[in-house]
């Protein structure tokens, strides 16, 4: 099958590598001819485990290209993946002008039967417009398919994610539509992978409510995290006690400075906004909204505190900036929000992150300084902040650590270490919610 994957960011990169993966003839098109070309060199423009191995494999094999010609790809493909950018407006709403582009686009080089999916996360009615706009700059009349297939990909594991993932949904409106997307994900029955099909709306519906619901879960343990703090609970006890309720899950009661990346965020307000366009209003959304707000400046109290109530003139060690490990990805990352604080309360920053230096250096901050490793940041700090959970974080070594800091202060962020352990080894260690 041919296929056109629209946007060559994360979704759409990941997509077509592994649709290639599945015996699939995939182009990738993207306006920015430096990524393109980038990408044709073998070169990835993110950071994802696994995936520039992938990428290689299924380019030698002839079944993944990639190109800035967008009109002659949509011509030459049964289905065409659009995967664009759906940022967040001054409003609070998904911005659409990419989706819009796009459908304009495949209206003015429709030619023939076409399936028309959107991968990108859009409010309910998306699919209808992107089917009013085809039907706008159609110049021939052809029949084609419009169809919802949001995605699900955690980054860090997205390759495994989208080769096993927990479901498949397909949003169409018309049987062809149905029966090629089914075909398409065909290597997913022999893992027995539920299939949820649906209509169009629905299906842009299930995405936001997957979305904020994980972003209530992380609330709802970051303000249990405050509560075990004033009475004395361990959050970590509170959240396996919980968990292991089959109902509840463990997954998602991690406390720590809130969530953050390119899809909670963005997503919860979307929602907010696209039920209040409808008349609705979504209270615990907003909550969760409101309580994950108040996360960052909550942590940078914990590290005033720890070094006495005052950052001024103090330098603190800062490892981790993106959101979360394995990614290089910084947008809206706590730990970005907690450096910020940081400087803005007089402290000096020396960070390190293992993917996101680069990107880091690019954009400078004064009294910042970016290292090489984890010993280097920590160098004349008066107190080292973990605010990623990098797995190179897991294992530090504390009896250096106690030779570079100027003092044995912890504060741990993402409850990586024990507190009892720690303070053995002679650290005053500061926690969430233990």
């Amino acid at each position: 099958m041919n296929i056109c994957v629209v946007g060559t960011g994360y979704v759409g990169l990941v997509s077509g590598a592994c649709f290639a993966e599945f015996g699939n003839f995939v182009t990738c098109v993207d306006k920015d001819e430096q990524k393109i070309e980038t990408l044709k060199q073998g070169k990835m423009p993110i950071f994802e485990p696994g995936l520039e191995t992938l990428v290689q494999r299924n380019v030698a094999a002839g079944r993944l290209e990639f190109t800035t010609d967008l009109s002659k790809t949509i011509e030459g493909s049964l289905v065409v993946l659009i995967a664009v950018g759906t940022p967040q407006g001054n409003d609070g709403r998904a911005d659409l002008s990419f989706v819009h582009n796009v459908a304009r686009t495949i209206g003015e080089n429709l030619g023939s039967y076409k399936v028309v999916v959107t991968k990108s996360t859009v409010p309910a009615g998306t699919g209808r417009r992107v089917r009013e706009i085809i039907e706008e700059h159609a110049a021939e009349e052809h029949p084609f398919s419009v169809a919802s297939n949001p995605e699900f990909l955690r980054e860090g594991a997205a390759i495994e994610d989208f080769m096993r993932p927990n479901r498949v949904v397909l949003g169409v409106e018309d049987e062809m539509g149905a029966a090629i997307l089914k075909d398409l994900y065909r290597p997913l029955f022999l893992i027995e992978t539920p299939i949820v099909v649906t209509d169009v709306v629905t299906a842009e519906v299930i995405k936001y409510a997957s979305n904020a619901f994980l972003a209530t879960k992380i609330s709802y343990i970051n303000e249990m995290a405050d509560l075990c703090e004033k009475v004395g609970a361990d959050v970590h006890q509170v959240a396996k006690g919980m968990g292991l309720d089959r109902r509840i899950g463990s997954k998602f009661l991690h406390p720590g400075p809130g969530y953050g990346g390119s899809c909670f965020p963005k997503d919860t307000r979307a929602v907010k906004e696209l039920a209040k366009d409808a008349g609705v209003e979504l209270k615990i959304v907003s909550a969760v909204i409101d309580v994950n707000d108040s996360r960052i400046p909550r942590m940078a109290d914990k590290i005033r505190e720890a070094l006495g109530g005052d950052l001024r003139g103090k330098t603190v060690c800062l490892l981790g900036l993106t959101f979360k490990p394995n990614t290089d990805d910084l947008r809206e990352s706590p730990a970005l929000g907690i450096l910020d604080q940081l400087l803005e309360g007089g402290a000096r920053v020396r960070a390190f992150d293992p993917a996101a230096m680069e990107i880091m250096r690019q954009t400078p901050r004064e009294n910042v300084e970016y290292c090489s490793d984890e010993y280097e940041a920590a160098t004349g700090a008066e107190a080292l902040v973990l605010a990623t959970e990098w797995n190179q974080f897991r294992g530090l070594d504390f009896e250096r650590l106690k030779g570079l800091l100027k003092q044995p202060v912890l504060v741990d962020l993402r409850n990586i270490y024990e507190p009892a352990i720690l303070r053995d080894k002679g650290f005053r260690y500061t926690g969430v919610g233990r």
